[in-house]
């Protein structure tokens, strides 16, 4: 009725409008929507395909903005997991820095003696406190006034003394790197040898696992959950077979298979067992006649908690076995995070991963700058 309506006015759309739809219908219906873009072309518009895969860009952008972000995630995490791990400790000796407090000898006297309860060894107290860079002398002098000041002084003390020696992991030239373990049964090897495994294969890196801890089938089923839950390799023997047949046979399927590392459980008996000791050298002269240089890192896992017990056990080590380095298990559960700084001094050998937690992401690399800061910062402040 509208075009008859239109006629009567003297509009006379109808004769337009009939030549238009009876005309070329399949061929004009074209143009009809270009002439008449206020009607048809307005829904027509947003269904063309060329805007289409533009919003299907945008969803590929947004995950490749994702993984940018997730290594600050991480980094947080970490500092977290690491503080969260250390708060006993910290606790432990905040205390004495009280906001606004004089040195005095007494203060002096309290902060020594948080020291040596928190573990941090005789020999390294001393140095600290009585050295000739120690608290003491900088008092004496006027270096220091308040409380607040003695904080960052030990924190760089600390930190100095800590970055004597190299903390990173070993590497070998060409791969595969060899990784020997070592420790008494209780300290958390295979659980640190798992989460050592987590964290290289994290990192893009193949790892094979060798359970040569034949004398403990509790070991080696254990050892070998992990590596299933973590879809990596794990070569085995039977129970009480030789340890060094499994590790030598482990050296030959890395080597085969091109992974980057290999990481060797041992047998984690008391360490007054002669024969273990001997079990350990024969270990090491079978991986070192397959893998040249092997083993390249010698890791010792000891408990935060048993305190100086574990420098006990890691002198004892020593006399058979050479160690590069040191796992120290469930800082978290313990107020003796000292502990860290006496094995790395005594011993002369640096610490090169902490346990925190029991989650799997709780292995963390030792960065002295970041342990120091999480053992000594206010119970209070957050990262």
């Amino acid at each position: 009725m509208a075009w008859f309506k239109n006629w009567i006015s003297g509009k006379k759309k109808p004769p337009e409008a009939a030549p238009a739809e009876s005309g070329d219908t399949p061929l004009e219906e074209e143009k009809p929507a270009e002439e008449t873009p206020a009607i048809e072309t307005e829904p027509v518009e947003p269904a063309p395909a060329a805007p289409a895969p533009q919003q299907q860009e945008d969803p590929e952008e947004k995950p490749e903005e994702k993984p940018e972000e997730k290594p600050e995630k991480k980094k947080r995490s970490a500092w977290s997991i690491l503080r969260r791990g250390l708060e006993k400790t910290r606790k432990s000796i905040a205390g004495v820095f009280s906001l606004g407090r004089a040195i005095d000898e007494e203060l002096v006297d309290e902060i020594q003696d948080s020291l040596i309860t928190a573990d941090f060894g005789p020999e390294t107290v001393t140095e600290l406190i009585e050295g000739e860079d120690g608290l003491r002398k900088a008092w004496k002098e006027k270096k220091l006034k308040e409380s607040t000041e003695v904080r960052d002084f030990l924190k760089d003390l600390l930190k100095s003394n800590l970055k004597k020696r190299d903390n990173s992991l070993l590497q070998a030239t060409e791969a595969p790197t060899v990784i020997l373990v070592s420790g008494v049964n209780g300290t958390g090897k295979t659980t640190s040898i798992a989460k050592l495994a987590h964290r290289l294969t994290a990192g893009g890196k193949t790892v094979i696992l060798a359970a040569a801890d034949t004398f403990r089938a509790a070991a080696v089923e254990q050892l070998t959950i992990w590596s299933q839950r973590l879809g990596i390799e794990i070569v085995t023997g039977e129970a009480d077979s030789d340890p060094a047949s499994v590790a030598y046979r482990a050296a030959e399927q890395a080597v085969e298979s091109g992974a980057d590392y290999l990481i060797v459980d041992t047998a984690g008996r008391l360490h007054t067992q002669t024969n273990l000791m001997k079990e350990l050298s024969k270990i090491r002269n079978v991986l070192e006649k397959k893998v040249s240089g092997a083993p390249h890192e010698s890791l010792l896992v000891l408990d935060a908690t048993t305190g100086q017990n574990a420098l006990l056990q890691a002198s004892n080590f020593l006399e058979a076995v050479e160690v590069s380095g040191i796992v120290l298990t469930k800082l978290d559960g313990t107020a003796k995070g000292g502990i860290v700084v006496a094995i790395n001094n005594r011993l002369q050998i640096p610490v090169k991963f902490i346990g925190v937690g029991e989650q799997i992401e709780d292995l963390e690399a030792f960065d002295p700058d970041g342990f120091v800061d999480a053992l000594l910062d206010s119970a209070e402040s957050t990262s």
